[in-house]
């Protein structure tokens, strides 16, 4: 799968918006990371290959992935009961050197 295919699209939102602005320094159990940003993925993609796109496509280091998929919701069209499509959401934590301008 193509780097271009695996990140689908940035997840621009008002809870999205606040992590990406938030870092936090170093402990002694872990070290300073920067905001964290949420893509709408490929539902196939794993976490190494979501890594490796971001940090391709925007030129960061990425400190870790998460991943969740997100089931769709039914809705009414009309007289029949669709159903938006499931999809997969990844939220990553760059090095606190490094962040995003999108957001």
């Amino acid at each position: 799968m193509d780097i271009y295919h695996i990140i689908k699209r940035p997840l621009v939102t008002e809870k999205g918006t606040h992590m990406a602005g938030q870092s936090h320094a170093a402990t002694a159990s872990s070290p300073a990371r920067g905001g964290a940003y949420s893509f709408e993925v490929h539902r196939q993609a794993c976490k190494p290959a979501i890594k490796q796109a971001i940090e391709k496509i925007y030129n960061v280091k990425v400190l870790t992935v998460r991943t969740a998929t997100r089931k769709g919701k039914t809705r009414r069209v009309r007289y029949k009961v669709g159903k938006t499509p499931d999809w997969k959401k990844a939220v990553v934590v760059l090095h606190a050197d490094h962040h995003i301008d999108l957001f």
